[in-house]
């Protein structure tokens, strides 16, 4: 089933590349603005395209399913992207489990399932900077279910699935975060869903 799921989200993706208008240069692109999105299970939506438009990075947090997703995202904005539990082949020998870092002044870190990257976070195994301060932003995927929780300052999101690939999913999802003067803002996109044995759009 996995391989067959790959090779049409493969057509979809390819015609899902993202347009001239979706690839700003660096210096238009917003500081800090970062796209968030988990779990397309090989369809990538052409609306994000038009809605990560502009940001500075973009943050995967697995369960791609196809690599042609991660190189269509590239031509909108560098990518940070894990490995999730059904990534396979290429996409499980590239990809992290778990990954920290920094976008612009924003630290942060990123796995696939939630219970997973915040014991490696509390053994001190994902090290986002020395001296062992928290990041400002911890993203996770997997459970398919859109959240948002500001606790100590730090700011643990899931975007949701961005495919919705089961009937009981909640309607599909990406969020966009940004920093403010109080701190990171986030705020969930909605995309439409597919109808149930769409395998062309």
């Amino acid at each position: 089933m996995a391989g067959s799921q790959g090779t049409r989200a493969t057509d979809r993706t390819k015609a899902a590349r993202a347009p001239a208008s979706a690839r700003p240069s660096s210096a238009t692109r917003r500081r800090g603005r970062i796209g968030v999105i988990s779990d397309t299970h090989g369809y990538l939506d052409p609306q994000v395209l038009e809605m990560f438009a502009g940001v500075a990075h973009i943050i995967h947090a697995g369960d791609v399913v196809d690599p042609e997703i991660l190189a269509t995202l590239e031509g909108i904005a560098p990518v940070t992207a894990v490995c999730g539990n059904i990534d396979a082949g290429e996409l499980a020998e590239r990809l992290p489990r778990e990954v920290s870092g920094k976008i612009g002044g924003v630290r942060f870190a990123v796995g696939h399932k939630q219970k997973r990257l915040m014991k490696r976070l509390a053994a001190g195994k994902l090290a986002v900077e020395a001296g062992g301060r928290a990041p400002d932003l911890v993203v996770y995927g997997h459970d398919h279910v859109p959240s948002a929780a500001w606790i100590e300052g730090t700011l643990y999101l899931n975007p949701g699935t961005a495919s919705s690939l089961e009937e009981e999913d909640d309607d599909p999802t990406v969020a966009i975060v940004e920093p403010g003067p109080t701190g990171l803002a986030v705020r969930f996109i909605p995309l439409q869903r597919r109808p149930p044995g769409d395998e062309t759009s």
